[in-house]
């Protein structure tokens, strides 16, 4: 149950009374929590989510109900190929990309002067497989109109605690994905 006494996003969607220790309260607000719900609830069912996340340690829901959010709204856009559509846009540019480096490291190799690197660089991005335009649209995970992309409710810290933008890199506008420089 929410702290205002009002029932959760998923039990207000379901209908149902919010009790006291309710799965999804933390992760579905009052407010907009039902229409993410609604979404969760078409795709994966209800009870499917309720088992799932119940199974789960209590510092594991949060990644999950995130997770589990991030495949029905990938699902509800795209129902043949889901996530899987844009797991296979990353990877198509992780192929742009090393064949760049590559080709980037041979010229740095051959010593090319500062001008022709320039010139050799610009016709390279003219060349990439994927318009610049289609790889953001691409990586960007589609969702209503939430002008806050930290959360699903009103208050910020409601769905996904700031500390989670440490694990999952910072979402920025729209929610578009950026990496950390560390990792391998």
């Amino acid at each position: 149950m929410t702290g205002s006494g009002s029932p959760c996003g998923a039990c207000k969607f379901l209908r149902r009374k919010c009790i006291r220790g309710c799965v999804f309260a933390p992760y579905f607000c009052h407010e907009q929590g039902a229409t993410h719900f609604a979404t969760i609830h078409k795709v994966f069912g209800a009870s499917n989510v309720s088992k799932l996340l119940a199974q789960l340690s209590a510092s594991d829901r949060c990644r999950a109900a995130l997770t589990i959010s991030y495949e029905a709204q990938a699902r509800v856009q795209d129902p043949i190929y889901g996530c899987v559509s844009h797991i296979f846009s990353l990877q198509q540019q992780i192929i742009s990309l090393e064949a760049q480096l590559a080709s980037v490291k041979e010229q740095a190799a051959k010593g090319y002067s500062s001008n022709n690197f320039q010139g050799w660089l610009q016709s390279e991005n003219s060349n990439t497989l994927m318009p610049q335009s289609v790889i953001n649209e691409s990586m960007t995970p589609v969702y209503s109109g939430n002008k806050n992309p930290h959360s699903f409710g009103a208050n910020e810290n409601f769905m996904i605690p700031e500390v989670l933008n440490d694990m999952y890199g910072s979402y920025g506008d729209n929610m578009s994905w950026s990496f950390d420089q560390d990792h391998d």
